[in-house]
């Protein structure tokens, strides 16, 4: 992915690109049964994500960047705090238009794949779009060319076991892509795939970020967090770091 190195705070601060997600003073706090706090996972982020950028969360264990994942996905909410997603506050959201706004907006990529055994890839692929309530044939037709986009439409009509692990992810990617999202949130994407697998997906990765394509990836390992543009390190819950590559 196009690297520019650039200071700490233009990592933050860019007044040329269009931001697509803000988090301001984001708190995360999770609560004992009693209701006492068990755990504060998010102390208080300030984040921007610009279009078009590719974005490396990283940190420890017990950092706060699965929170973070979760609740820039729109799997969890905030305890505290605005975020904005293609400039609509989510935090204000009930439930069902939360479900319908992440639909829509977001596209995801697992560690694991999260394929359905039971569907073909192309079914697999074009989940996301029923929900969304698209018509069948529309659903399959663009199911059909999200898998030519990432190089699988000679593997249409297989499942699932049928295809390797590289392919299995591959379809993974078309799935998140199919739905045209804001952004692509992918979850270690490349951690249970081998080296040379990891440097085919990340390849696509590649492909997609100079596409225009936002993408921000939770990961442990430096060779991913080297392909993307910036980084940003999480450490007790707040960002101990936020550099371009």
């Amino acid at each position: 992915m196009t690297t520019a190195p650039t200071s700490q705070p233009d990592a933050q601060t860019n007044t040329t690109a269009e931001a697509v997600a803000e988090l301001r003073d984001v708190r995360k706090v999770y609560y004992k049964p009693d209701g006492s706090v068990m755990v504060e996972a998010l102390r208080g982020i300030d984040l921007m994500i610009y279009k078009g950028q590719s974005m490396a969360i990283m940190g420890p264990s017990g950092s706060g960047k699965s929170t973070m994942m979760n609740v820039l996905g729109c799997l969890d909410r905030p305890s505290h705090g605005n975020f904005l997603l293609s400039g609509r506050e989510v935090v204000t959201m009930d439930d069902e238009e939360l479900s319908v706004f992440r639909g829509q907006t977001i596209g995801f990529v697992f560690q694991a794949f999260n394929l359905i055994p039971q569907l073909t890839i192309e079914e697999n692929v074009a989940v996301p779009l029923f929900y969304q309530g698209v018509p069948k044939a529309e659903r399959l037709k663009r199911a059909y060319a999200s898998l030519e986009r990432v190089g699988l439409s000679n593997r249409i009509g297989h499942r699932p076991r049928e295809l390797s692990g590289g392919q299995q992810q591959r379809a993974a990617v078309a799935r998140a892509l199919v739905g045209d999202p804001v952004i692509i949130m992918a979850d270690e994407p490349t951690g249970n795939l081998d080296s040379k697998t990891t440097d085919q997906i990340l390849d696509l990765f590649d492909e997609l970020h100079d596409d225009g394509k936002t993408i921000v990836m939770v990961t442990h390992d430096d060779e991913v967090s080297e392909r993307c543009e910036r980084v940003v390190r999480l450490r007790d819950g707040l960002i101990e770091t936020d550099v371009m590559n």
